[in-house]
């Protein structure tokens, strides 16, 4: 028996770690925040003088943002995982009240006022202004997403747009006059940014062009769009956009990596988040883009890892929330004058010494392939205590996505394989974000077989790591999930079990059954049932189920509205077919991927489990 099996508990330690994010920051100076302290995420609110009160106790995770002028918090929330979200009105006055049971009991779904309830559709919260709750809903024809405002007062609602798409963004300029809308494009890796002004739709990007835009905001005067952009460049970069000309000013930009922009709502200042091999940099800049100071978080030493920001609406501060390989979740207070963070949340700080000493921090690799291409890579080193056994067999943990990139982060699930004696390798293969935009776009259509390369060639470079190819298996979610299923179906002599959660075993049926809303954007990327069928079928793993020899271990939610969970019956019923060692978990109240503690408490371990009964040596 292993040493991990003597120790099941840090496996559920690390995956019963506690999560941090941040919503929204009131004028008061509270913040509104997201924690899983009882199993999914629920609202958390944060008082200036420290003092936490948990506000919702839902069946599902939610998330929310304040009412400016009131004591209350629109909650946007699912059933089961089924991300048809819907939007509620929670009235926080009961927690200010005195001690008494009103106050002592987090909110659940008999105490939110429904404002906008329709369960057949997808209502995605955008914006809360003093007058109007903003957002965007598939209601009109399940596909398209209009952009709705519905009125405090009244309750009466109005379209602001409806030119179609999957939207992404909303941002009303800071008088209300003027709304820009970021949606998808129908290139790669693309979107397109619409202005609306008295009504009128108008594009102010090329709809034609590879390049995404993110993070948009107004400047004051309502005159221009700030934002980040790779528009004609290969990284993304701080960029300032006239509405009524079109001209594009830099205001801030970095050769060799991409930068994020959150701008102060007042117009005051942007943070700037420079990002290097999946971790953020984090500056505070004038308005015209000129460097004002970094922001300290205080973790001198510290691996490095990525935060987001949040700011209060005056612009009086930001709240960022970190994680790292070495701190699950923190959430800091900056001061951006200055720069100083004052600390409000680390769940690092709370750890027993061993369970902190059991975090591993990766080392950076560029890992050569065949072709002269090099993947980005993170190695999560076996942890000293680790099963003696798997000592020099390897795991390679794949993204989802795949337009999206494995980050320098705290990752449960890495740290607990990687405890077990396992080392893991977490690649940013072609196709990923972060590495500019050819990077991203090496993997689109018929280049997809390319990505999936990548992954012999990973394999074929751990012996330079002193690990054992023989002893190599594949995990991954969602795309992560088809790279698994490719692996094993496509490169049936080189992996020696496989991890496959929510993944598509077939491109032509997942594009067939996934949502409406959806399947346009994914098309885009692998290519479209109408013209692409024949490349889709040869990519797909189920076309080459005969070459499986990998047993396989698939995890799924119920509500999947993504990869639906006929992908995971499909591959589940043909592996029985023939002879190919398959267990199947499907979770009813999930839906793309696993949300609650107790079913990751029930699936991970099983998973390892697995792994460690197929990558064990002599």
């Amino acid at each position: 028996m292993s040493d991990s099996s003597h120790r099941p508990d840090l496996f559920s330690e690390l995956l019963s770690l506690r999560t941090w994010t941040a919503f929204d920051v009131d004028a008061a100076g509270r913040v509104l925040a997201g924690h899983d302290e009882h199993g999914s995420l629920q609202l958390v609110e944060l008082a200036p003088d420290g003092r936490r009160t948990q506000l919702t106790a839902l069946p599902g995770r939610c998330q929310g943002r304040y009412v400016p002028g009131r004591r209350a918090v629109v909650v946007e929330h699912d059933q089961g995982g089924d991300e048809l979200w819907q939007l509620s009105l929670l009235d926080l006055d009961r927690f200010d009240e005195g001690p008494g049971p009103g106050r002592a009991r987090p909110a659940g779904l008999e105490d939110l006022v429904p404002l906008v309830a329709d369960p057949a559709h997808r209502h995605a919260l955008h914006d809360v202004t003093p007058t109007a709750l903003v957002y965007a809903t598939n209601r009109r024809n399940k596909v398209d997403m209009d952009v709705v405002a519905r009125s405090w007062a009244t309750g009466d609602e109005t379209v602001l747009y409806d030119g179609g798409g999957y939207v992404g963004e909303v941002a009303a300029s800071r008088d209300g006059e003027r709304l820009a809308v970021v949606r998808l494009s129908l290139q790669p890796a693309s979107t397109v940014v619409d202005v609306v002004v008295d009504g009128e739709v108008r594009p102010v990007t090329d709809a034609d062009e590879r390049a995404a835009h993110d993070r948009v905001s107004w400047t004051p005067d309502g005159a221009a769009l700030v934002l980040s952009s790779n528009h004609d460049r290969e990284f993304r970069a701080v960029l300032r956009l006239d509405v009524a000309t079109g001209e594009w000013r830099e205001l801030v930009a970095d050769d060799a990596h991409d930068l994020w922009v959150w701008a102060a709502p007042d117009g005051s200042a942007l943070v700037v988040g420079r990002v290097v091999d999946g971790a953020t940099e984090l500056s505070v800049h004038e308005p015209d883009g000129t460097r004002r100071c970094a922001v300290d978080l205080g973790r001198p030493g510290a691996a490095p890892g990525v935060s987001t920001v949040t700011w209060a609406d005056d612009g009086s501060g930001f709240v960022t929330a970190t994680t790292a390989p070495d701190e699950p979740a923190a959430l800091h207070l900056v001061d951006p004058a200055t720069g100083a963070a004052t600390l409000l949340v680390s769940v690092a700080d709370g750890l027993e010494p061993g369970l902190r000493a059991a975090l591993t921090v990766p080392t950076v690799h560029r890992v050569p392939t065949p072709d002269g291409e090099q993947v980005p890579c993170f190695v999560y080193a076996a942890g000293e205590n680790g099963a003696p056994e798997l000592a020099g067999a390897a795991v390679l943990h794949v993204h989802g996505g795949p337009e999206a990139a494995a980050l320098r982060i705290f990752n449960p699930v890495v740290q607990a394989l990687a405890a077990a004696g396992l080392t893991v390798l977490v690649p940013n293969v072609r196709g990923s974000d972060g590495y500019g935009k050819r990077w991203v776009s090496l993997d689109d259509v018929e280049l997809r077989l390319d990505s999936v390369a990548d992954l012999a060639a990973l394999r074929d470079w751990l012996p330079d790591l002193g690990l054992d190819p023989e002893r190599a298996a594949l995990w991954g979610g969602s795309y992560g999930g088809y790279m698994v299923l490719a692996g094993v179906s496509m490169q049936p002599g080189l992996w020696a079990a496989g991890v496959d959660i929510v993944g598509m075993s077939s491109l032509v049926t997942f594009l067939e059954n996934t949502s409406d809303y959806r399947r346009a954007y994914r098309e885009r990327e692998y290519g479209t049932l109408a013209h692409h069928r024949d490349f889709l079928e040869a990519a797909s793993p189920l076309t080459h189920l005969a070459a499986i020899q990998a047993p396989l271990f698939v995890i799924h939610g119920a509500n999947d509205p993504r990869v639906p969970l006929s992908e995971a019956e499909q591959i589940k019923a043909a592996l029985d077919g023939a002879g190919v060692p398959c267990e199947l978990r499907v979770y009813g109240d999930e839906g793309h991927g696993l949300a609650r503690r107790t079913n990751r408490l029930d699936a991970y371990p099983a998973a390892l489990a697995f792994l460690e009964r197929h990558l064990r040596g002599a």
